[in-house]
């Protein structure tokens, strides 16, 4: 049996066997070759197999999505059997004399410039599915699709770092665990762990042999055992049945208010990153959703998803909470949170020196005005459903807020202009920046809402970057700058008679929860899991 020390993220306990997470290399070499029309073939068999596998994925989707979410892989096979994309290949593999991944790889970059450079947008979007298609029949082609996947059985994901991009795009009902090397307690996927419930370790010594070993993931004490022996099983066993009956005591306070002893009443929500997370929050009693990070829609596709796809999932979740509110942030992507198809159309997103201080959340929005214009449509038409507001992120000016609002208010026009039933949604500032904190009694004279993101108001404020492992010692959650900065946004909400809630990490810190009772938050949104525990906590304060 060996034992490693980690710091844990989560604290539970799990075991199973241990899946290997390696990234897939993205180059393409060129190189020349003698045989032509052996190439050609090799390039048919992987284009054969690849609509094979759309057509796999078309077929899963329809029974788990619907049609209108499973037509993008239609649409993927068809642009694959085309005959000018086919030929387009044939043709440099046999002028150039060059191996069919090149020539799989010049296609694509070729015909993406060119959907890109045409004016209907219909057809600019397809410089996106181009890139796509073509990525996955070089992946077939260079093997790399060959990469063990998840079996049938749950496993412990261990890798050396996780990207968003990456972790959303796994089968979360098959991840028992994280485990890596790199990353810290405030990385994004250390709050996707925290989201779905999950153990995690990092700082971890992890080792590319371990891949398929049974291990114990000890979240509690923060270590991670490999070929664990029979005492160390039955420890964890013993551990799990405790937790266990934790959750079984906290169920009786599902149905029960969130109000203090002296009567203080506080709005306890989730935060979820997708549909499947809405379940979750309704399972333990959450009263509403106060933070729907609706970048996780464009990390899980592999295309930019559509108005019609945005609006079916905002749509299913508000119909999900039954009349309970939904606060829908729009896309916050950037920095780390990025997927390889954004380096295209519409996204245009490049290598930043300072990612989180670069072109992200509210920035990146106000650039790509037909992008953000597509999600406002889809979250007010889904606003016909039920109690929907918009938050909108890393905003650092008043200037900022009211072009949102304008651009809003333009697509609510366009929208009765044609008919399409939209409701009226609440607009909230998102106060994750020193800025807007400074800035919140102007701000709140304009929002109709404040939501405290204290991840990124933790990391601005302390100058620590949250994906760096080696700066997490300087990091204090409870750092006297920070809770000032907290204390005054409440302040200036509610003197200007708006609710302010708390969407971070720290809504969940139970050593902090008095402190925003007695500041006067109004609303607490967390994690599905941590609802109960909460509600606990906050009923039990005189």
């Amino acid at each position: 049996m060996e034992q490693y020390k980690g710091r844990a993220i989560v604290q539970k306990i799990a075991a199973g066997r241990i899946w290997f997470y390696t990234k897939e290399e993205q180059s393409v070499k060129r190189y020349r070759v003698e045989d032509t029309e052996k190439e050609w073939k090799r390039y048919e068999a992987a284009r054969d197999e690849a609509v094979r596998e759309l057509n796999g994925l078309r077929e899963k989707a329809v029974r788990e999505l619907g049609e209108i979410n499973a037509a993008i892989f239609e649409a993927h096979a068809l642009m694959l059997e085309d005959r000018d994309y086919s030929d387009s290949v044939k043709n440099i593999i046999e002028t150039q004399g060059v191996n069919a991944e090149y020539a799989v790889a010049a296609t694509g970059d070729n015909f993406a410039r060119m959907f890109s450079g045409m004016e209907d947008e219909y057809f600019r979007a397809k410089a996106a599915d181009v890139q796509d298609i073509s990525e996955r029949v070089i992946g077939i082609l260079s093997g790399r699709r060959k990469r063990k996947k998840m079996g049938k059985e749950p496993v412990i994901v261990v890798a050396e770092d996780l990207a968003p991009s990456e972790t959303v795009q796994m089968d979360k009902s098959k991840v028992l665990g994280f485990v890596t090397r790199q990353g810290s307690s405030q990385s994004h996927t250390a709050i996707l762990a925290r989201t779905m419930n999950l153990p995690a370790l990092i700082g971890v010594p992890v080792r590319e042999e371990w891949d398929g070993k049974m291990a114990v993931l000890d979240g509690v004490n923060g270590l991670l055992y490999v070929d664990p022996d029979e005492e160390t099983l039955e420890n964890m066993r013993k551990l799990q049945k405790e937790e266990q009956e934790r959750i079984r005591l906290l169920t009786e306070y599902k149905d029960q208010e969130t109000v203090t002893k002296s009567g203080r009443r506080v709005r306890l929500c989730a935060n979820v990153g997708s549909v499947s997370d809405v379940a979750g929050a309704l399972q333990n009693g959450a009263e509403g959703i106060g933070l729907f990070r609706s970048e996780y829609l464009f990390l899980e596709a592999d295309h930019c998803p559509t108005e019609e796809e945005q609006f079916q999932t905002y749509r299913l979740a508000v119909e999900m909470m039954a009349g309970k509110p939904v606060v829908i942030r729009t896309i916050d992507i950037g920095a780390d949170k990025r997927a390889p198809y954004m380096e295209g159309e519409p996204f245009h997103l490049e290598q930043e020196t300072n990612p989180a201080m670069g072109l992200r959340g509210i920035r990146l929005s106000l650039e790509k005005e037909e992008l953000f214009k597509t999600q406002l449509r889809a979250i007010l038409r889904a606003g016909a459903y039920g109690e929907v507001s918009i938050l909108y992120p890393l905003i650092t000016s008043v200037e900022e807020f009211k072009r949102a609002k304008a651009l809003l208010k333009e697509v609510e026009e366009e929208l009765a202009d044609f008919g399409i039933p939209c409701g009226k949604v609440r607009q909230g500032v998102m106060i994750e920046t020193p800025a807007a904190a400074v800035l919140s009694d102007l701000l709140a004279a304009e929002a109709e809402f404040f939501s405290i993101g204290t991840n990124d108001l933790s990391q601005y404020t302390m100058a620590v970057d949250r994906e760096n492992p080696r700066t997490e010692e300087y990091f204090d959650s409870h750092h006297p700058a920070l809770l000032r900065l907290i204390e005054y946004t409440v302040k200036n909400a509610r003197a200007a008679g708006i609710p302010v809630g708390i969407c971070g990490d720290l809504g969940s810190d139970e050593s902090l929860t008095e402190f925003f009772v007695k500041v006067g938050v109004d609303e607490l949104s967390v994690p599905p899991s941590r609802v109960l525990p909460l509600r606990e906590k906050i009923r039990n304060i005189d």
